[in-house]
């Protein structure tokens, strides 16, 4: 199977340890990613408040590369997705001018949906070498990979499960809560730190209520903020992991401490603990 791939910028650099994983992980399943060519930043956050214009044309022009490769296209960040699929929306509507030839039709998938089809679910089953057992850990969705339904195409977007789905397969104890769609704050704290500190901590704290050992994200902005506002080493800690690090663990039969070297709370002594790591 081959597919289309659009890593965004976030993979790039802060998120490079995602990416590392996403690449072990597709690799074990026999998928062929092939990166767009000359790709070119989404506009994420930033581009829809200042130009309306250039948040439907950024991801057009990804789109329109895609297109020319005749494959279906998968986007690892909940961002990345959220702004491909509402320029697509765009296209269809014909609203702006596109400067590309680009239908719109390709067909843009969220990784961990993808991921969490039953055929794919099945597969990962198929590779568990060393299921996480005794694991516990809450999935977190944030808001962009969600919402608006009618763009995402999320219509479990209060309770969403493909994360849950995933982290099952192999082997964690996935519990259950209320705050897996909660925003994080995403890209607010720039501006008003202490806003994004307190949408941020109220997770994490809901987190540990829960019982959760860990959480298992998908977006780069949302494992970057539960993940650096824990630096305080005074306080009780709960590692953030992408849910491709869960699966190249449970994956690979020898786990690397080195995977987890770009994260600020150090996984490495729950896993450890688990018997998940030497």
């Amino acid at each position: 199977m081959r597919l289309s791939f659009y890593p965004g910028c976030s993979l790039e650099g802060m998120a490079s340890d995602y990416a590392r994983s996403i690449d072990a992980v597709f690799r074990n399943l026999g998928i062929d990613l092939v990166e767009i060519e000359d790709w070119s930043c989404c506009g994420a956050t930033a581009a829809h408040s200042i130009s309306q214009t250039m948040s439907v044309l950024l991801p057009a022009r990804n789109l329109a590369a895609a297109e020319k490769m005749g494959l279906d296209l998968v986007s690892p960040c909940a961002m990345c997705f959220n702004r491909l699929r509402f320029s697509q929306n765009m296209i269809k509507k014909k609203v702006f001018d596109i400067p590309w030839p680009v239908t719109g039709n390709v067909r843009v998938h969220d990784m961990t949906r993808f991921l969490a089809e039953p055929p794919m679910i099945k597969s990962i089953k198929e590779r568990i070498l060393r299921p996480l057992n005794g694991l516990r850990v809450v999935c977190y969705y944030g808001c962009q990979m969600v919402r608006p339904p009618k763009i995402t195409g999320y219509t479990d977007y209060e309770n969403p499960q493909t994360i849950d789905r995933i982290a099952a397969a192999a082997g964690a104890q996935v519990i259950d809560w209320s705050y897996k769609a909660t925003c994080c704050g995403a890209s607010i704290g720039i501006a008003r730190r202490e806003i994004g500190e307190s949408l941020t901590r109220r997770i994490l704290q809901k987190a540990q209520q829960a019982g959760a050992e860990a959480i298992v994200v998908s977006c780069p902005l949302c494992q970057s903020n539960l993940d650096m506002i824990q630096k305080d080493r005074s306080k009780r800690h709960t590692p953030v992991f992408y849910f491709t690090e869960m699966l190249r663990l449970s994956f690979e039969e020898h786990g690397d401490p080195k995977w987890f070297k770009m994260h600020f709370t150090d996984p490495v002594p729950l896993l450890r603990a688990k018997g998940l790591l030497s």
